[in-house]
């Protein structure tokens, strides 16, 4: 009797496993996110903390980071700071791959009016920059983490609709899509559970990438004294309080740390992103499933004519 060879999740684990680039990044990861998430327990301090007497120290082996102008440890901040810019970032890619996959996916199978809608309505925000449309409902809405959130959302869904929607209007024309309409399966079931596993490639990317812009358009709108309030510790907030000249030249670890620590956690998400696209491809999982069923096919055949001989 032959073995059943493994199952798709058994495979995309190992592959991405065995993937140098994606654990990389999946270590990276893990180790900011950790580190922000027990920063008060790292560091040894509280980044609220004022220290009258101890302002705009350099690194040392009492301050790792150094201390800013009020006294505050610089280290503590760091990482406490990469709870919202993280949270932000990831939250914001969600809710726009989100809208942005639903919509294509509806837009790409079910053509006609609705999808010249929407095709129309991303052309017209797209003729806009986002950094505008982003100052502009900052201006209404306000500052704020939550609504820092929302906005990106709102105005970053069209690049994944547009990839979701290309790939929808490609695979709409396959055959085991006619096969299910044959067969009488809903609109909803062919889209959702036959078509969509079949992009998810597109979207991984689009999720990754969307995450680090987002992170970075942060620190770029905390930069401006746009984005969330400078009570809130973020890693842009934290890059907003060492704009000035005298802090660049002389208070240098006001803003290397904090810059590092964007790089450093937006060249992981990218790490992890080109590991899952390579394991979520389609074709390299049907390639390695047929490369294992047939190194099983092949034990199993040499090994009863061994026994045999």
């Amino acid at each position: 009797m032959i073995e059943k060879p493994p199952s798709t999740a058994k495979l995309m684990i190992s592959n991405f496993v065995r993937n140098t680039t994606g654990m990389i990044g999946l270590a990276i990861v893990f180790l900011v996110v950790t580190s922000s998430i027990f920063a008060v327990q790292i560091s040894g301090y509280d980044p609220n903390m004022f220290d009258g007497a101890n302002t705009s120290l350099p690194p040392s082996t009492t301050h790792l980071m150094g201390t800013d102008q009020l006294g505050q440890d610089v280290f503590s901040r760091v990482l406490y700071g990469g709870r919202n810019s993280i949270l932000i970032g990831v939250l914001a890619s969600f809710l726009g791959n989100l809208i942005g996959t639903v919509l294509g996916a509806i837009a790409g199978y079910v053509r006609g009016k609705f999808d010249t809608i929407l095709i129309r309505l991303s052309e017209l925000v797209m003729t806009f920059p986002q950094l505008v449309l982003v100052l502009i409902f900052v201006t209404f809405l306000g500052q704020g983490v939550a609504n820092v959130i929302f906005i990106f959302a709102i105005t970053g869904w069209m690049t994944t609709f547009r990839l979701v929607r290309s790939e929808f209007m490609s695979l709409r024309e396959e055959a085991f899509v006619e096969a299910d309409r044959a067969f009488g399966f809903s609109s909803k079931r062919i889209i959702f559970r036959h078509l969509l596993p079949n992009t998810m490639s597109p979207i991984v990317v689009a999720f990754t990438i969307n995450t680090a812009i987002y992170i970075i358009a942060e620190a770029g709108l905390s930069f401006l004294g746009l984005g969330v309030p400078v009570t809130t510790p973020t890693w842009g907030n934290l890059l907003a309080a060492a704009q000035a000249p005298v802090v660049v030249e002389q208070y240098w670890w006001l803003w290397v740390f904090p810059a590092a620590a964007i790089v450093v956690f937006v060249t992981g998400v990218n790490f992890i992103g080109d590991g899952l696209r390579d394991v979520l491809d389609p074709r390299s999982r049907t390639q390695v499933k047929e490369a294992s069923f047939g190194s099983t096919l092949k034990q199993k055949i040499f090994g009863s004519r061994k026994r045999n001989a």
